[in-house]
């Protein structure tokens, strides 16, 4: 599977003979899964047709601001674009549009989203040798890689001029090479498999009635995410719960019952470099279950037998493995610290993740979580309250800490 699988990506073509690539660029990232926005300069339509880019995207080429034959169009909004898109890559870069990028000259739909995107931009210069060379156009190449943007450098070939030497752009197949490249690099878990819990897990007292609890599965779902954005592959195994994930670095297992969460769990186990285990398991089932509605009774109580479920975080501590990373939760409401260091120590835990029911917008059901984050080597790192997605990756940046990738 392509590391751009899934992927918004902006497409920048300017004006020259090397926008001929262009087709053969937009079909290798669809190839791959991505999502193509191509915006064109004015001057690359003199070179490739905007029918043949929007055809092999699936979307329409944007190139003006707005339309000028029809004054009730939409506005083409750049900072949408710039937000929308996961990485930009521009593709041939001109001499003059690498100026403008350099110095922030708006005159076009493409210099105006590049100046608003907020995510990675790689840029692929063209054109002939001694214009590649000049002194003043390095310095514009230098002066964007000062600023963060990603430089694909030219082949040496023959060129447009018919002469020989540096100034090709790069083949479609090596930028998208060059750019997989770079971004593998960048992901801290490739290569590495996450086990995740999540939900809760209902308890059956009779074939209408269960044991339960109120996790809603956020805070898990939000670690699978970040686990899979890091380059992760993550195993979720969720209790119900009204989520749902489509990410293809993400494989999700639904159970109901806390040993059928074990059973998943005690297999996988094995297989995975990390395991966090943020579900709200119930202690206690029935000891027997109904087949069927039991039948309310006019002054009479209900008595149930409870039993203990297996404690799985546990489990798992007692067979990890050196190489093995294991993180747990611990929702308390008094002596929090010292709790949850006791069970970080008695379940021969890695990290634990500290929730309390007396933080307001922490814990279940909430869109936000407030946590503290206790490692193996006693220290206590307490974090804001924050969405549970920002709290996911604080989480993340912890055991990157601890795992050493």
């Amino acid at each position: 599977m392509s590391i751009l699988n899934g992927k918004n990506i902006l497409l920048g073509i300017s004006g020259g003979i090397a926008a001929y690539k262009s087709p053969f660029l937009v079909r290798l990232l669809i190839k791959s899964g991505a999502n193509v926005q191509v915006i064109m300069t004015p001057s690359s339509k003199d070179f490739v047709t905007p029918l043949t880019l929007s055809t092999l995207s699936n979307n329409p080429v944007l190139s003006d601001f707005f339309s000028k034959d029809n004054k009730n169009e939409l506005w083409n909004n750049h900072v949408e674009l710039g937000l929308w898109a996961d990485y930009f890559i521009i593709a041939p870069a001109t001499a003059n549009t690498l100026s403008k990028m350099a110095s922030a000259r708006a005159d076009n739909l493409l210099i105006a989203t590049y100046l608003s995107a907020k995510c990675p931009v790689y840029f692929a210069p063209a054109m002939d040798l001694d214009m590649h060379k000049n002194k003043a156009n390095q310095i514009n190449i230098n002066k964007l890689v000062e600023f963060g943007n990603l430089h694909i450098p030219v082949n040496s070939g023959f060129l447009a001029s018919g002469l020989e030497g540096e100034g090709r752009m790069q083949e479609p197949r090596e930028i998208i090479d060059f750019i997989s490249s770079n971004i593998l690099k960048e992901m801290k878990f490739f290569k590495k498999k996450i086990l995740i819990t999540a939900g809760p897990t209902y308890e059956k007292i009779d074939s209408v009635r269960f044991i339960g609890n109120f996790s809603s599965g956020k805070m898990g779902f939000s670690l699978a995410q970040t686990a899979a954005k890091l380059g992760a592959e993550v195993y979720l195994i969720t209790g119900p719960t009204s989520l749902n994930v489509t990410n293809s670095r993400i494989e999700i297992f639904n159970v109901t019952s806390a040993d059928e969460m074990y059973k998943i769990t005690n297999e996988l186990f094995p297989k995975v470099d990390i395991a966090i285990l943020s579900a709200a398991v119930s202690d206690y089932k029935p000891k027997q279950f109904v087949n069927h509605k039991i039948k309310k009774e006019i002054n009479r109580d209900l008595n149930i037998e409870l039993v203990s479920n297996v404690d799985i975080l546990n489990h798992l501590g007692k067979i990890k493995k050196e190489n093995q990373l294991l993180v747990g939760f611990a929702l308390e409401s008094d002596n929090e610290i010292d709790n949850a260091k006791m069970k970080l120590n008695n379940k021969n835990l890695d990290a634990i993740v500290l929730n309390s029911l007396n933080d307001k917008g922490a814990g279940f059901n909430n869109d936000t979580n407030k946590i503290t984050f206790i490692n193996n080597k006693n220290e206590i790192i307490k974090f804001k309250l924050k969405s549970k997605l920002e709290v996911s990756k604080d989480i993340f940046n912890e055991i990157i800490k601890l795992v050493h990738v």
